[in-house]
């Protein structure tokens, strides 16, 4: 997620974050509603009202059109479908945590299973073989052809098990094989 859909979505949480403009946004929603009606109705001062209409405004959640020396706001909906649609999606909820959730998590994995460039064991549990599978293919070069032997002296290196590695490399779509030759897959 970029920075600025980030802040756009960071602004608009926060304007939300509040049960007075939730409140405001209820009322507006239903009907057309002067800083004086808004007041009475929330029991809050008219300065608190037009504080909370600024920030909603800001977000064009809000519309004002004046009639005669009052100003008249309504819910923008337009503006509120269009942010549903558009940042609150589980794509965007999950760019949140792009640059925080895999590296560090799959960082630990590797502490956990790793003894310098040696493993310890082969994960039971599927995710965290992936991580070691992930770093395992790492050792065999993009674009060069091995050997089955050479699969194996490298696998051999990091674990005695370089049967079960083989075959959960191949298996994981990490690398491919063709008549005793195998090759790193690249994803684009």
């Amino acid at each position: 997620m970029g920075q600025e859909e980030f802040q756009s979505l960071l602004r608009f949480f926060k304007a939300l974050g509040d049960e007075s403009r939730l409140k405001i946004l209820g009322l507006l929603a239903n009907q057309e509603c002067s800083v004086e009606e808004l007041a009475a109705l929330l029991k809050l001062k008219e300065p608190t009202v037009s504080h909370h209409l600024n920030k909603l405004k800001e977000l064009d959640l809000v519309d004002m059109r004046p009639e005669g020396n009052t100003h008249m706001y309504w819910l923008n909906a337009p503006t509120l479908r269009k942010m549903n649609k558009n940042l609150l999606t589980p794509e965007t909820m999950a760019g949140l945590v792009d640059d925080v959730e895999g590296e560090a998590w799959e960082r630990k994995v590797l502490r956990d299973f790793l003894v310098g460039d040696r493993l310890k064991e082969i994960p039971a549990r599927r995710k965290k073989r992936e991580v070691v599978l992930k770093w395992l293919v790492t050792r065999f070069e993009p674009d060069v052809v091995y050997t089955e032997a050479q699969v194996n002296e490298v696998i051999l290196h990091h674990h005695p098990d370089v049967f079960t590695l083989r075959r959960e490399l191949v298996g994981a779509n990490l690398m491919q094989r063709d008549n005793g030759r195998y090759w790193r897959v690249t994803k684009e």
